[in-house]
């Protein structure tokens, strides 16, 4: 499947539904974009062995399945590029399609697009509350309040964008729009 195309729910759903593709994902993005199946597969045995490093018949039996099934099956949906022969996987943009369904923010079980609705509502009453004078709001600016929760929800935002690795704030210190490695 060509970067360009859109995967459909039911798509990113199958993607999303083993554990060892979500941990290609989420640690390419987590790190540079790009890894070796033998790194993945290391970091990967660690985490479900519970031992580092990891015991050598659990590395090998991730590393088959990584090679024979998840990466190639990451690659054909436009969320990795994969070369089987260097063993070098890389993160392409297809995979925004899918790790928007993976933002969670864990303490709340909120996406981080709730999360930025919940912090305008909020700011939004806030903001209400000072104008009419609510007890406890009456007394500050509703020009203060509403600057506040703006600076919140900057706040937040460029959180996530740093924690997101290779994104906005790389693309525009190199001055293009493309994530690293990507064309």
């Amino acid at each position: 499947m060509a970067v360009t195309d859109r995967l459909d729910e039911s798509e990113v759903y199958d993607i999303l539904r083993n554990d060892r593709r979500r941990f290609v994902i989420e640690h390419l993005k987590q790190s540079s974009g790009r890894a070796t199946v033998g790194s993945l597969a290391d970091q990967l045995a660690s985490e479900e062995s519970g031992e580092s490093p990891p015991p050598k018949n659990v590395r090998q039996s991730v590393y088959v399945s990584l090679h024979q099934t998840h990466l190639p099956r990451l690659d054909e949906a436009g969320v990795v590029a994969y070369d089987p022969d260097s063993k070098e996987v890389e993160l392409l943009d297809g995979a925004d399609a899918v790790t928007v369904y993976m933002e969670v923010v864990e303490e709340y079980g909120l996406s981080t697009n709730e999360l930025y609705v919940a912090l305008s509502v909020l700011g939004l009453l806030s903001v209400l509350a000072s104008l009419v004078a609510v007890p406890g709001f009456g007394w500050v600016a509703p020009t203060l309040v509403g600057a506040g929760f703006l600076a919140i929800i900057a706040l937040t935002a460029t959180y996530y964008a740093i924690q997101q690795g290779d994104g906005f704030f790389e693309r525009f210190r190199r001055g293009d729009g493309r994530r690293s490695g990507g064309g």
